[in-house]
């Protein structure tokens, strides 16, 4: 007879999710809890962290994942984490030539210096206590390029290489570190892009997945859930995409 599925595999386990309060943030953190774990979601929108965090008894805090010092505060007053999901971002659509440096700083602090932030707060416990679990959601951006996203494609494109050196640094210690590659899901910052860039863009976008189809939120989460469990424990240094295809062949 087969063993029944544990229904909450990720009990007793601690993560942090980033970006946590909406969109595919909030699916890995209601996904995360309902397999047991203890989350603490981290926001720039602490109200809306706070409202998640009532609904599904996880913890929720104001953080600007930028703020390394403020990084290191919530790490050490609300940790130490087994898991880390580093999913804070911010999206431009914009010709590169259209862009100006202080454009680039902010893509790059929000989705490639936090990443660097959170994981420089968390990894020591990890390290101490021989377990981790890091899971980083970059984009198909970073491994396919984006036509009108060009500084956004490099910085998803540099948690791809972080997460692979964190990867290298950290097998014989019991961490793994991964990265999920959404393709286009179906959130509030795709549909501020499409707004932005107007309708032809959504249409390009679902075109170019083999699915055919937009991608939803709780398709992300069922990934991060695997990798931050136990039986994904020989998985590591891997960008695991959920496009629809977008990224076959990458």
């Amino acid at each position: 007879m087969m063993a029944a599925a544990n229904a909450t595999p990720l009990k007793g386990r601690r993560a942090l999710v980033t970006g946590g309060a909406s969109g595919i943030g909030a699916a890995i953190a209601r996904r995360l809890a309902t397999d047991g774990a203890a989350v603490v979601i981290a926001d720039l929108q602490g109200d809306a962290a706070a409202r998640l965090a009532g609904e599904i008894g996880a913890t929720g805090v104001q953080l600007d994942v930028t703020e390394f010092d403020r990084v290191h505060a919530v790490v050490r007053d609300c940790g130490p984490f087994d898991i880390l999901v580093n999913s804070a971002g911010v999206d431009q659509h914009a010709f590169f030539t259209k862009t100006s440096p202080d454009d680039w700083r902010r893509l790059l602090a929000v989705n490639l210096e936090s990443v660097l932030n959170t994981t420089h707060a968390v990894l020591p416990a990890m390290q101490q206590a021989g377990y981790g679990r890091i899971i980083n959601v970059a984009s198909e951006a970073g491994r396919l390029g984006s036509r009108g996203g060009s500084v956004y494609a490099a910085a998803k494109g540099g948690v791809i290489a972080f997460t692979k050196s964190i990867a290298r640094e950290n097998g014989r210690k019991g961490i793994t570190a991964n990265v999920v590659a959404p393709g286009p899901i179906d959130t509030p910052l795709l549909r501020r892009a499409v707004a932005q860039a107007g309708d032809k863009i959504m249409a390009a976008m679902t075109e170019a997945t083999l699915a055919g189809r937009l991608g939803s939120p709780h398709e992300v989460a069922a990934a991060v859930a695997f990798l931050a469990g136990d039986t994904a424990g020989f998985v590591t240094g891997e960008v695991l995409g959920v496009s629809g295809g977008m990224g076959c062949g990458a």
